[in-house]
């Protein structure tokens, strides 16, 4: 009698390990399904990527081509560039020296709009 008992409870211990080991492959199983379906969709994103990149080099490959041209017309344009910023520099220079805190303690409004070109004779010349 006593060997039957300890059978059967054999037997029951044996079927619930049996049942965790199933349930334990089916977790592993759709864990395994997902992953494999999560990397599924990654690579194609990164082949969906890789395609942009492979297009964007063949751009930059074709405006590096045109860099040179554009390289010397912008030493051209800085050239011109540093010609009017030092007429700027200068020209400031001299407004500085007119304006400065003696001058317009001198100088009435008045007389600074008798300096200053009217709008009249702004829109004449321009």
């Amino acid at each position: 009698m006593w060997l039957i008992a300890l059978v059967l409870i054999a037997a029951v211990l044996a079927m619930m390990a049996a049942a965790r080991a199933l349930r334990a492959w089916l977790r592993y199983r759709r864990a395994r399904i997902e992953l494999r379906d999560h990397l599924t969709v990654e690579v194609a994103d990164l082949l969906s990527r890789t395609g942009e990149m492979e297009e964007n080099l063949s751009s930059l490959e074709v405006r590096s081509q045109q860099l040179p041209v554009q390289i010397a017309e912008l030493q051209e344009s800085l050239t011109t560039l540093r010609i009017l910023t030092s007429a700027l520099t200068a020209t400031l220079r001299q407004v500085s020296r007119v304006l400065s805190f003696d001058a317009l303690k001198t100088l009435s409004a008045t007389h600074l709009s008798d300096l200053l070109p009217s709008r009249s004779e702004t829109r004449k010349s321009g």
